[in-house]
């Protein structure tokens, strides 16, 4: 300021004092407010023709337009399959098949594995009763991410809004009616959508919901593991996705040791035997390993436990009694929990299944019953069944 005036120098001080004040203001204003809302949700950005679809069927990959958890735009990666036969005067109804675990890393999208095709259960029924399936990928996987790995509300926004986009693909000429179905995380992702649903996409009508396994308390599946291998892979995906997705600390829930395994062990895929075997070897270390979740932690897992919804849409729920990764016992609760709110409950569980065959013992089960819903039947409900008393 050397050759101001004193009082011009203090005065162009003040103002810029002032002037930096306002900036950091307005940096903190813009940091507390929220995206605006995402519009056209569902709209696809791109379509692209897939081979190899069965049975005379045609397929493509899209991508389409949905929303993040923090409420901003983003682009999530869908497979669709439209059956060969005529579509109905109504449209056709669509399925929305929601996967199971496959790792949380972009390379780890089912439409860009190995047997994409193969991964949708009860596929082959779903296009003899004329069905469109359409798959995502759920957001961060096949595109940039992060990928929000259970969380429930991600999950049921990316499935709502693949329904959407299939909708507004002439040649799959489909209605506005549709059903969910999935296994494990995707099951999880099923019962989320069916509480989002009214909400979120009030422009689609949701008959049905179908899970195999599904994931529900997240804090008993993550503090009580079992002797299953696959329990240290599901604990790295969980806690290395939700420290990026929600910005909590590794070592407010594990060891620092143990943090390190997560690291190394989340960068894996779990679509095939041999990505099965990487990563329970890569996550052996996690076995006996303490898990206490900060009071953070388990917030956050409770805001993922789904809730009962007040539409009244019936339910399928199928679990293998022989399943080491979610115990019977789980589910059995929250199928008690769903019956409490007057939700019709169809309870099935498999005498000789477990956690890896829930999903593919059931599907042929599943497409059966989501035609019925389909067809306007009235579901039956177990609430009052032995088992559910």
């Amino acid at each position: 300021m050397t050759g101001l005036p004193r009082r011009l120098a203090s005065t162009r001080f003040i103002q810029s004092a002032r002037s930096r004040a306002l900036l950091l203001a307005m940096a903190a204003l813009s940091a507390c407010t929220p995206p605006p809302p995402v519009v056209n949700k569902g709209a696809i950005v791109r379509s692209d023709p897939f081979p190899g679809a069965p049975g005379g069927a045609t397929a493509s990959r899209i991508i389409y337009s949905s929303t993040a958890p923090d409420g901003s735009a983003i682009q999530v990666s869908a497979l669709v399959v439209i059956p060969p036969t005529p579509a109905p005067a109504g449209g056709r109804p669509v399925v929305a098949w929601l996967h199971a675990t496959t790792g949380i890393a972009e390379g780890c999208a089912p439409s860009q594995g190995p047997t994409p095709f193969a991964q949708i259960q009860g596929l082959n029924q779903f296009l003899a009763h004329g069905d469109v399936v359409v798959a995502t990928d759920y957001p961060g996987l096949g595109l940039p991410g992060p990928h929000p790995y259970l969380v429930g509300a991600s999950e049921a926004r990316a499935a709502l809004d693949s329904v959407r986009a299939v909708h507004a693909m002439p040649e799959a000429r489909a209605g506005t009616r549709f059903a969910v179905w999935g296994h494990s995380q995707g099951g999880q992702a099923a019962l989320f959508t069916a509480s989002l649903a009214p909400s979120y996409a009030p422009d689609l009508q949701l008959v049905g919901v179908a899970a195999a396994a599904p994931v529900t308390d997240i804090a008993t599946l993550l503090t009580q593991p079992g002797e299953d291998p696959l329990w240290g892979g599901l604990l790295a995906y969980t806690v290395a996705s939700w420290s990026q997705v929600y910005g909590l600390q590794p070592t407010d829930i594990v060891t620092a040791d143990a943090a390190a395994t997560i690291a190394r062990a989340a960068t894996g895929c779990l679509e095939t035997r041999e990505q099965l075997e990487r990563l329970t070897v890569d996550a052996a270390p996690l076995a006996g390993q303490p898990v206490t979740p900060s009071d953070r932690w388990r917030a956050v897992m409770n805001e993922n436990y789904p809730q009962a919804w007040s539409s009244g849409v019936p339910v399928l729920l199928t679990q293998g009694a022989r399943d080491p990764v979610i115990d019977p016992l789980v589910t059995r609760a929250f199928a008690q929990r769903l019956c409490q709110a007057g939700i019709p409950v169809r309870y099935v569980v498999l005498t000789r299944g477990d956690h890896y065959t829930a999903g593919v013992r059931s599907a042929s089960s599943a497409a059966a019953w989501i035609r019925d819903r389909f067809a306007g039947s009235p579901p039956r409900d177990d609430c009052e069944s032995a088992a559910l008393r």
